[in-house]
């Protein structure tokens, strides 16, 4: 099959309107936003050398920061605001996904509109001021009539700049709810689907090409006084705009959202959800790619309506308890908490997917290494690779605790390539997933954790505080309830991830129920 010939174009290109419609409308607002706020900093600084140069210094360090992590940063802020303004005002906001992204992408934009801004005001002639003011303009009437439309050819250098940044970072939204270009590259990347990262990275620079294209026939017409050029530049902005826009805003909303963390049982789970909602007559979009705590803390605030979790990342992570207890009496504790909450643990989906010490099984069966007790004497001269979770995690402050484990070298890699890389010899042991077909795949092995450090990790269906009560969402999902073996799981991981011969997660998903309808 040739490349072009994949079936996963064509899914890529059904996803197309939403992505590229959610991605324009985060990126538009995000550089209005910056606009707004950045041009008139610049103009009151122009002449005042301490601010200019404090207000250059911040917005250079906002710049110094990974995009990933300003986006990141944003979400915890809002949410604390969102909790403050509900207990002091009554109302709260949403803090997930399209305002925090426009918030990050927006201080991002500010560099190069400032610098540009400040730059084409000190570039004009000194003479043309001085003949402005011998004809009796004001400051006011200089700075509109004059120094603007004669620095404004500098100053859209800086807005193209600012405008290619934005729509460039804004792929790196997905992680905190915001739908974006970003959603083909982290589900291609966790499911080994490289049509979805070439189609999404391709997506994104055409975008981002188009753009600057069309703002430097802008530029260009105010360089040259030609207003033609100008108006057929704005006009193709705003018809980018409004085509890539009008699809997702025609849309009626969807009656449920599910979320999806960032690895291949999760995009699976969270589609298959989706589709028995579907099939009982309701409308369901997935939110995917969201980190653990972002994940939990959106059903918590009702932005998403449903996902599955896990028994133990809840009670370590998220509840920060350091007892491990017996699988039935966690998940009644459990159950207590999350109901103190307003959450609804629907039931166990009938498999667990814990972390896992995993190894190549030739190469344990050489050295003996049945356990991670017995890995333990050989973990100094060994590497550990795993997911971006993982090292700050308290099962693996756990491990160590309970095995003493020190290895020579700790790696972080995304999931699916930590399966690969010990097999081929480039790590020593990885912390893996029990439910992962990649196990059996690549025919390496679990090691025994004897002294039990880490948690109970069974899969389980959270409903949102405003879908406790929701009978049909409840009736919808619990024929998936206690009929997931681990088994079934990890063919379905094993077909989601299994490199080019791979189905989508869609596909993954009604492949599954139709395992479970046998049953």
């Amino acid at each position: 099959m040739s490349l072009l010939s994949d079936p996963r174009w064509s899914e890529a290109l059904a996803h197309l309107p939403d992505y590229l419609g959610n991605h324009v409308r985060v990126s538009v607002a995000a550089l209005a936003l910056g606009l707004a706020v950045s041009l008139p900093l610049a103009i009151a600084a122009r002449n005042r050398r301490v601010m200019r140069g404090t207000l250059l210094s911040l917005a250079s360090i906002v710049q110094t920061v990974p995009g990933l992590a300003l986006l990141a940063l944003f979400y915890p802020l809002l949410l604390a605001l969102a909790a403050l303004t509900l207990s002091w005002f009554g109302f709260g906001f949403s803090a997930f996904g399209f305002l925090p992204a426009v918030l990050a992408l927006a201080l991002y934009s500010m560099l190069p509109v400032l610098r540009n801004t400040i730059t084409g005001l000190d570039g004009v002639e000194p003479a043309i001021l001085e003949a402005a003011k011998g004809v009796g303009m004001t400051p006011r009437q200089s700075l509109f009539m004059v120094e603007l439309p004669l620095a404004l050819p500098v100053m859209m250098a800086g807005i193209r700049t600012a405008a290619v940044w934005v729509i460039g970072t804004a792929t790196l939204s997905t992680p905190i709810g915001q739908t974006s270009l970003g959603n083909y590259i982290f589900a291609g990347l966790q499911t080994q689907n490289w049509v979805f990262v070439l189609f999404g990275c391709l997506a994104a620079a055409v975008l981002a090409l188009a753009v600057d294209q069309l703002l430097a026939l802008v530029e260009n017409g105010l360089r040259q006084r030609n207003r033609l050029r100008a108006i057929l530049g704005g006009a193709g902005i705003a018809a980018l705009v409004a085509v890539t826009l009008v699809p997702s805003m025609a849309r009626s909303p969807s009656s449920y959202i599910v979320g999806a963390k960032t690895f291949t049982e999760q995009y699976v789970l969270s589609a298959l959800i989706a589709q028995r909602l579907r099939a009982a007559g309701f409308s369901a979009t997935s939110r995917e790619g969201l980190g653990s705590n972002v994940i939990f803390e959106a059903l918590k605030s009702n932005d998403i309506d449903a996902y599955v979790d896990y028994s133990g990342t809840l009670w370590v992570n998220q509840f920060h308890h350091t007892d491990i207890k017996p699988r039935d009496e966690l998940l009644g504790e459990l159950k207590a908490t999350l109901a103190g909450q307003d959450i609804t643990l629907l039931g166990e989906l009938g498999f667990a997917n814990a972390y896992a010490l995993v190894m190549p099984k030739k190469r344990a069966e050489v050295l003996g290494i049945h356990s991670i007790a017995d890995l333990a004497a050989h973990a100094p001269t060994m590497s550990l690779a795993a997911d971006y979770e993982f090292f700050s995690r308290p099962e693996w402050a756990s491990l160590q605790k309970a095995y003493g484990l020190s290895f020579r070298a700790q790696r972080q890699m995304q999931p699916d390539f930590m399966y690969a890389a010990a097999a081929s010899g480039e790590v020593d042991v990885i912390a893996g997933y029990t439910s992962d077909g990649l196990i059996a795949k690549y025919d390496l092995v679990v090691l025994d954790d004897s002294r039990h450090a880490i948690p109970p990790y069974d899969a389980i269906v959270l409903l949102s505080p405003k879908r406790a009560n929701d009978q049909a969402l409840q009736v919808a999902l619990k024929p998936l309830l206690g009929k997931i073996d681990i088994s079934d799981m990890r063919e379905a991981n094993l077909r989601a991830a299994g490199g080019d011969g791979a189905s989508s997660p869609d596909a993954v998903a009604r492949w599954l129920w139709e395992k479970i309808e046998k049953r």
